[in-house]
């Protein structure tokens, strides 16, 4: 999980600020100089990390903080706000062009994940109303136009290529054939190095030349670290880029590119990448960034997952069901299906104040497993998916041989539904009511509901 390493570090240096009552301006440079070596750790630049420590020291070691009623929260307060400013303070969306098609040149080195990631971003601004176009540009790398046709047609995205020709061509030919077909909004993947060279930056210049584009989005693999500050660096030098992707961060448990690109380029980090699913993109958003770094959670984006996985109807239904204890087994699967498009546990316990991310590391929901159950609620007559009381051991027997499964897979599901719920339940009344007031706006989601099926996760 993106930050892991650095997130236990710094709560370790934090646990022991807040163990103390009172606060000298020693405990201060003290707990400073963990939060430095948490961040170098971090492969952080070090410029960034003594800036950064200096401009949090400066501030906490004034009067206001430390004779605060609680100084050590003050502490905390300030090294958020800073983590904010330093990864840009809000999040910067996609330049769009007034003119049609807006250009988003998508640039890199050979490997970041230029081809899999612009194709992400095209399928995300296409949920925003947009109607992409994925162009094949890098002519160079084998299979490139072929995996940019692969991803484009996973996503339902026309994709325009014109073989291994002049690319400033190709970039030119797809810009009419977008005003053509109505596209709005042209993505230009384009060929990587596995190192910076005059040759490459040459092409890129020319592109951009041609087509002038609206946005030119640099994408760069979180995990190589100091790396990709200076492949940024470089990019930045010979196209000025306007934003940064940062991919595969949920690969990398540092963090360091994401806090050290901002302060290195100027330039502001605008999405990242969150795994493998062509549905894994986010917009960065720095705030939400700082909260999740110091385990405050991030219940924002949670509920935006929810709200785009979720049928607000149908989990009005649900909740109303469960209230009036009318939760059917068919309720059930249709509940399980859409928690499986919010991706994995540990993503979303990450999101979740107070809750310990890495008792669920690795946890997903099992598609396998989803389709046996499946399998088995489809083998029930609408009786028994109604009233799962009635189901004796003939009747069970009978379903695992309708659905290719055994007795025990038929008692499991009875099981987890009985346990769910229990679970869901926990958010109704009272409970809720409580949830409401502790986390605002995250209880609106669901009118009651919440998030089915993740109560037993300990929140």
């Amino acid at each position: 999980m993106a930050f892991e390493s650095l997130s236990d570090k710094l709560s370790a240096a934090f646990k022991r600020l807040r163990g103390k009552g009172r606060l000298s301006a020693s405990d201060v440079k003290e707990a400073m100089r963990e939060v430095r070596m948490a961040l170098l750790e971090a492969d952080v630049s070090y410029k960034v990390v003594k800036d950064f420590t200096k401009k949090v020291t400066d501030r906490a070691v004034g009067t206001d903080v430390l004779e605060a009623l609680n100084p050590a929260q003050m502490v905390i307060k300030i090294v958020n706000e800073e983590l904010c400013a330093l990864m840009g303070g809000e999040n910067q969306k996609l330049n769009i062009s007034s003119k049609s098609p807006s250009v988003v040149m998508l640039v890199g080195l050979q490997g970041a994940g230029k081809t899999t990631n612009g194709a992400k971003l095209a399928g995300y601004m296409r949920k925003q109303g947009k109607r992409p176009l994925l162009v094949a540009c890098d002519i160079y790398r084998p299979a490139a136009i072929k995996q940019l046709e692969t991803v484009g047609a996973q996503l339902n995205i026309p994709v325009f290529q014109m073989g291994q020709t002049d690319p400033v061509e190709i970039a030119k030919a797809a810009i009419e054939h977008a005003k053509k077909h109505g596209n709005d909004l042209v993505f230009l993947d384009t060929a990587g190095r596995l190192h910076i060279d005059e040759a490459l930056m040459q092409e890129l210049q020319n592109i951009k030349a041609a087509v002038e584009p609206a946005e030119i989005l640099l994408v760069v693999d979180a995990m190589t670290g100091q790396d990709a500050v200076n492949a940024a660096t470089a990019f930045d030098e010979a196209l000025d880029v306007t934003g940064v992707m940062l991919s595969k961060l949920d690969g990398d448990a540092r963090g360091g590119a994401a806090l050290s690109i901002r302060a290195a380029t100027g330039k502001p980090i605008k999405f990242m990448g969150v795994g493998e699913k062509l549905d894994m993109i986010e917009p960065f958003h720095p705030d939400r960034m700082a909260n999740r770094i110091l385990g405050m959670g991030d219940v924002l984006t949670l509920i935006e997952k929810a709200e785009q996985s979720f049928d607000q109807k149908k989990a009005l239904e649900a909740a109303e069901k469960l209230r009036a204890n009318r939760f059917t087994l068919s309720d059930y699967l249709d509940q399980m299906g859409q928690l499986k498009n919010m991706g994995d546990l540990e993503s979303l316990a990450g999101m979740i104040p107070g809750m310990d991310a890495k008792a669920l590391k690795g946890a997903k929901m099992d598609e396998k497993a989803l389709a046996r159950q499946e399998a088995i609620i489809l083998s029930m007559t609408q009786a028994e998916r109604d009233n799962p009381g009635v189901l004796n051991s003939s009747r069970k027997k009978r379903i695992a041989a309708g659905s290719g499964t055994s007795v025990v897979d038929v008692n499991r599901l009875l099981k987890q539904y009985e346990a769910m719920q229990q679970m869901v339940k926990q958010f109704s009344g009272k409970n809720m009511k409580k949830l409401q007031k502790k986390m605002g706006r995250f209880g609106g989601m669901g009118g009651g509901g919440g998030f089915p099926g993740l109560g037993g996760l300990g929140f």
